[in-house]
């Protein structure tokens, strides 16, 4: 285990059915240090995405705590972590009428004022993922669910975050699109280890194998052991 403390950590949470009737989230305790991509993975209904909206602070908890670089999070704090730590929905929402206009709308936000819009940045990244130029024209409109994904991940690329939180970002993609994803995200890491981590949702284990360090695995709202994949890059 690495000395430094992670970069995000989960301690205890729990999240409570809204019915009453039991948790949705029971005791759930998850460490991402600098340089790692873990998975996250369980039947459907384990709580997964519960789990890493509430990694990203976009839903409440009953208890546990969560820590950045060693620290609790103030509530004063949330906006600046909401920055650093992106969580991605498996079907993300796009605001703006194309594909640009969805990538530029994120530096209205004020808690984004020290990154700025760098399209060779993204045609850079569009290369890598088999398209041109010509995408950022595309309406979103018309964009199909695997584009959709594809535009969410540039979306939080560009923003230079600390931690992503995937929620099973390559599930409507083709092998060939998913793989570009995978290398996207790897060289994404890689650039600046120290600084950076994932925590990926995943139901292809053969995909975990290449692109993880650890798998935590979630029942009805509990970790089980954690265990390494059988192939870890």
């Amino acid at each position: 285990m690495p000395a430094t403390p992670p970069l995000l950590e989960a301690r205890n949470l729990r999240r409570r059915h809204p019915e009453g009737h039991g948790w949705l989230i029971d005791g759930v305790s998850v460490s991402l240090h600098a340089g790692m991509g873990v998975a996250l993975e369980g039947p459907s209904g384990a709580g997964k995405t519960l789990l890493l909206r509430a990694m990203a602070m976009l839903d409440p908890l009953d208890s546990g705590r969560l820590l950045w670089r060693g620290e609790p999070v103030d509530r004063g704090d949330v906006p600046d972590f909401r920055s650093r730590v992106i969580y991605l929905h498996q079907r993300p929402a796009l605001i703006g009428v194309s594909v640009e206009a969805a990538l530029r709308r994120p530096f209205r936000l004020k808690v984004h004022r020290g990154v700025r819009y760098d399209e060779s940045r993204l045609l850079r990244w569009l290369e890598g993922l088999g398209r041109d130029a010509a995408f950022l024209r595309q309406p979103t409109a018309e964009l199909s669910g695997g584009e959709r994904q594809v535009v969410a991940l540039l979306r939080a690329l560009q923003l230079d975050p600390a931690v992503l939180l995937l929620d099973e970002p390559t599930a409507a993609l083709d092998p060939p699109a998913a793989d570009s994803v995978e290398r996207l995200i790897a060289g994404w890491l890689e650039t600046a280890p120290a600084e950076r981590a994932f925590c990926w949702v995943s139901h292809d284990r053969r995909q975990a194998a290449r692109m993880i360090e650890r798998t935590f695995r979630l029942v009805a709202g509990r970790l089980a052991t954690p265990q390494e994949p059988e192939n870890a890059r």
